[in-house]
């Protein structure tokens, strides 16, 4: 449970403690589950949407509020309860931007009405020749008449295998651009490979895609044909804000662990926070987390005025999946013996946290986004 003298909501409070409420209720007492037997938490997700949550995520021209503060507060609290289901809207709101961003009228009327239901939905770049480099690409895109023919094969789909729609990226004669696809569509067939299964962030395996022979109707480009890679990045700079609330939530839920373990727990004649040493422990873990949770919301403001927004989610992520892996490493040595019990939650959040030092741009990844910006202001 949250300790909310702590963690003050950075937001509208009202709507904080109503997600709060639902995750302690709705998700909380599943994380465990999800994590063990690595499964898409499907039902989750429609009672998010049920619950209006999924209305939070949605644009302006989707219909929603369009105000990213609130969806970071989304995004920190369902991670403090669970990591995996964080990572499933993560894979939603990527497909959701890469619409409002760049679809068509036609597509978003289409799927408009869906997202607001609960549609499963991901976000199909990777393959296996080229990993995070999708400049060029073995899945190919040729026009037919009023129709797109797709052939070749996608790999490591984050949250795919339950995924009803998927935004995926194919190379055609002008380059790698951005389609809309359906899942279930004749010729399209997911499969999990060798290495589908990860240790942490285990909202089902991550599945390869074969296609041959889609087609897809002419509306079902995204954007520009092209222009799918500036696209796809554009994206990516949008989640990286809301991977970095996850991250937050992960070390805010380790912290709560580790604290209310070390005040109950007694040593030598007195409980384990009454040593200096764990104190300090403590005292590092909520000054670290305190600033990640400052950058996270200050890259949510960015997103809300259009203001660097590569920096400042890049920044966010780098530091909070640092801080949510140290704070993790030090709840398990905090909790000792006990700490490292498969039946406690501490390996689960030390697991997801240094997943997201890797997935949803690697820290490598996006200390050459920071220096990208600084060198692009420096004087010539």
């Amino acid at each position: 449970m949250s300790s909310p003298d702590i963690w003050r909501p950075l937001v509208d409070e009202d709507f904080v403690n109503r997600i709060r409420h639902h995750v302690s209720c709705e998700i909380l007492p599943h994380a465990d589950a999800i994590d063990k037997d690595d499964f898409y938490p499907v039902d989750i997700i429609r009672g998010l949407a049920k619950a209006g949550f999924i209305e939070i995520l949605l644009p302006k021209n989707f219909g929603g509020e369009g105000r990213f503060e609130l969806v970071a507060a989304l995004f920190e609290e369902v991670g403090y309860a669970s990591a995996a289901t964080g990572v499933s809207l993560i894979s939603i709101f990527q497909s959701l931007t890469m619409l409002s961003l760049f679809g068509s009228d036609s597509l978003i009327s289409e799927y408009r009405p869906k997202y607001r239901e609960g549609l499963i939905a991901s976000y199909a770049l990777t393959e296996a020749n080229h990993g995070s480099d999708i400049r060029s690409l073995d899945t190919k895109a040729v026009r037919d008449g009023q129709s797109w023919i797709l052939n070749g094969e996608k790999s490591f789909i984050t949250s795919g295998s339950a995924a009803e729609f998927l935004i995926i990226l194919a190379e055609t004669d002008i380059g790698v651009s951005a389609f809309a696809l359906p899942y279930g569509l004749p010729g399209c067939e997911k499969y999990v490979g060798e290495f589908s299964a990860t240790i942490g962030l285990r909202n089902g395996p991550h599945v390869n895609m074969r296609l041959n022979d889609v087609r897809l109707p002419l509306d079902h480009l995204i954007g520009t044909e092209g222009k799918g890679v500036r696209q796809a990045v554009t994206v990516l700079d949008y989640s990286r804000t809301f991977a970095a609330a996850i991250s937050v939530g992960i070390g805010r839920a380790a912290f709560d662990g580790a604290l209310a373990r070390a005040t109950g727990r007694t040593a030598f004649d007195q409980t384990i926070s009454s040593f200096q040493g764990i104190q300090w422990y403590f005292a590092e873990m909520l000054a670290d987390i305190d600033a990640a949770r400052l950058l996270v919301y200050r890259a949510a403001r960015a997103l809300d005025d259009h203001e660097d927004i590569a920096r400042h989610s890049s920044t966010a992520k780098l530091i909070a999946s640092r801080v949510a892996t140290e704070v993790a490493s030090k709840a398990i040595q905090i909790g000792g013996a006990w700490g490292t019990s498969v039946n406690t939650p501490f390996g689960r959040y030390f697991r997801d946290a240094k997943t997201y030092e890797i997935g949803g741009g690697s820290s490598e990844i996006l200390k050459n986004t920071i220096a990208k910006f600084l060198i692009g202001r420096m004087p010539k």
